[in-house]
């Protein structure tokens, strides 16, 4: 992998069109014109796209007009079928295409190969950030990308801009596989999360007070992923291992008896405890909970 930090100057002078202005892309417009790149802009609904001419961006009456003019080409729309429908008419022959629009790795490769047999360069990307962090020094917002190498290289400044680049690998289906797998995680902790609230709120706790704790103590277990990733690279999962998979079991039970006197439903916790029993079960009380991934494997 590959960082470079977000670049707020305008360095170079490839034309470039943004077709897309939802939310997200409205963020991304806004950050290229405040670093003094004049986009040319194309929305399905031009209210969106007319906002952004007193900031200097040229608007485009159709999207194939939007490309005809333009050496690279950012889609940032609302899904993969969307994107197909709006490039149908375009000219992509010699373009440089980087699809920011949300999809999985499969949707990804088959638009690279798409966007190949119309004779363009593909770069697809996967946007860890919400549209107010978007060209917001040290928001911590970047974009990771894979696909053509050639391409990220040309443009790597202009797509700096709004939020730092991160490029994945040649496999145009790696920056939505990191992307989708880095949101899985997320996801998994905003259910740790409502959990612990759950069992706190109808007490007498501070929630405020409560919260940095609960942060702090999530921010204390990160490490926990470098440790899984040590173990599935080595295949020894008992490698550094503290907590065993035979005490965590026996402790999921407290975990569970304390949900039933607060009044709190466990289905939050119990699939992957249901994993970490099966895992035991199957002869591994030494190991951690890393061997959980091989079960989730089909």
């Amino acid at each position: 992998m590959e960082h470079t930090n977000t670049d707020h100057t305008n360095t170079g002078s490839t034309s470039f069109a943004l077709l897309g202005l939802g939310d997200m892309g409205t963020a991304l417009a806004r950050a290229w014109l405040a670093a003094g790149h004049r986009p040319t802009v194309w929305n399905r609904t031009p209210g969106r796209a007319e906002a952004l001419a007193a900031d200097g961006a040229v608007i485009a009456e159709t999207a194939a007009a939007a490309v005809a003019g333009s050496d690279l080409v950012v889609v940032c729309l609302l899904d993969d079928a969307s994107v197909r429908e709006v490039l149908a008419d375009a000219d992509l022959a010699g373009k440089d295409l980087v699809d920011l629009t949300t999809g999985t790795p499969g949707e990804a490769r088959a638009r690279a190969a798409w966007a190949g047999e119309r004779g363009a360069r593909f770069l697809d990307g996967g946007i860890m950030a919400v549209p107010p962090m978007i060209g917001v020094e040290g928001s911590g917002a970047h974009v990771l990308y894979s696909g053509s190498r050639a391409l990220f290289e040309e443009h790597r400044a202009t797509l700096a801009v709004p939020a730092g680049t991160v490029y994945v690998g040649e496999d145009p289906g790696f920056a939505a596989l990191h992307d989708v797998a880095l949101l899985s995680a997320m996801t998994g902790m905003f259910a740790g999360v409502a959990h612990a609230f759950a069992l706190v709120r109808d007490e007498d706790v501070a929630l405020k007070d409560f919260a940095p704790m609960l942060a702090g103590w999530l921010t204390a277990m990160a490490g926990y992923a470098d440790r899984i990733a040590d173990q599935l690279d080595s295949g020894d999962y008992t490698r550094g291992v503290t907590s065993n998979l035979a005490m965590m079991v026996r402790g999921n039970a407290t975990l569970l008896r304390t949900a039933e006197e607060q009044r709190v439903s466990p289905e939050l916790l119990t699939p992957f405890m249901d994993l970490m029993k099966r895992r035991l079960d199957d002869g591994h009380p030494d190991e951690g909970t890393t061997g959980v991934v091989d079960l989730l494997a089909r």
